[in-house]
């Protein structure tokens, strides 16, 4: 496999992803009160393994599929279903740009660890880009505004799930497809969901109102997955991780736009930071790869 990076398409896979996520969170607050965390994860990942199955069918992909890294995939699905459901509890309890703020502590705890988990080089540019795009984050958050709360800690905690997702994944994506990733992912969380759900024995049916929203939540999520799994074949996770920041402004807006929740000046200020270190970081790394020799 060419493991020559490509910061560009790394750029347009996560730009999608952002959109999907984005799409992923007004579902998951539409699903509150309809049902649980646990719940959303369990359906959302039972849609998900019918998806995989089809769309790898067709694609003949289902070949990638494979148990040599197992462990690692139990792994990358522990982090991952930890940041998940705190995600999920937090969304329906604080507003979506604190959230947002609160979560993009991730790409910082990425850039520090990427070096010393994944043996990606250290440079300066990434480190930057890290650290201008979270000031960003803090002008459109406004963290003088957030009060401890459960959501607030809930947000917090869901960070350090994402950064453990991210860099195993990363590992993963080495030797192991997009499919087979995809393929654990939903089995995991499946499995994890069916657990946590019923462990009280009571699992509630989906309704009317909540089938759909389901259904957006397990399409965006899996597109969303695959959208990041494909930026980390493409380039290093300390370049991918940041841009993840732009998450925030596409969420304020968001969350003006369908909740009227406050958008000040400063979120598109925040915008341009997150936006400029982000091309700056990209520029510097595809300068690098055309650069001779």
């Amino acid at each position: 496999m060419d493991q020559t990076p490509r910061p560009l398409a790394a750029f347009a896979f996560m730009l999608a992803g952002i959109l999907s996520f984005t799409l992923m969170a007004v579902a998951g607050r539409e699903l509150a009160g309809h049902h649980d965390t646990f719940e959303i994860m369990f359906y959302r990942s039972l849609l998900g393994i019918g998806i995989v199955l089809a769309v790898g069918g067709l694609a003949g992909s289902l070949g990638q599929i494979n148990t040599g890294q197992i462990r690692l995939h139990g792994l990358r699905n522990v982090f991952h279903f930890t940041g998940q459901n705190l995600w999920f509890f937090a969304v329906g309890l604080i507003p979506l740009g604190q959230l947002f703020a609160l979560e993009f502590t991730t790409p910082l705890w990425v850039a520090l660890l990427a070096p010393l988990v994944l043996g990606e080089r250290w440079r300066l540019t990434r480190g930057v880009a890290a650290v201008v795009g979270f000031a960003g984050i803090l002008m459109v958050a406004r963290p003088d505004t957030i009060v401890l709360s459960p959501g607030v800690v809930a947000a917090i905690l869901s960070a350090f799930g994402f950064a453990g997702t991210m860099l195993v994944t990363k590992i993963l994506s080495r030797r192991d497809g997009v499919t087979c990733i995809l393929f654990w992912l939903v089995v995991f969380q499946s499995g994890f969901g069916l657990v946590t759900a019923g462990i009280d024995g009571d699992i509630a049916a989906p309704t009317a109102a909540s089938l759909p929203w389901l259904a957006v939540v397990g399409c965006t999520g899996l597109f969303a997955h695959w959208c990041i799994t494909n930026a980390l074949k493409r380039a290093p996770a300390s370049i991918v991780s940041p841009m993840e920041f732009l998450r925030l402004p596409a969420m304020a807006v968001t969350g003006y736009l369908l909740y009227a929740e406050p958008l000040e000046p400063a979120v598109f200020l925040g915008a341009t930071m997150v936006l400029g270190a982000n091309l700056l970081n990209i520029a510097v790394e595809q300068r690098r790869q055309n650069a001779p020799g």
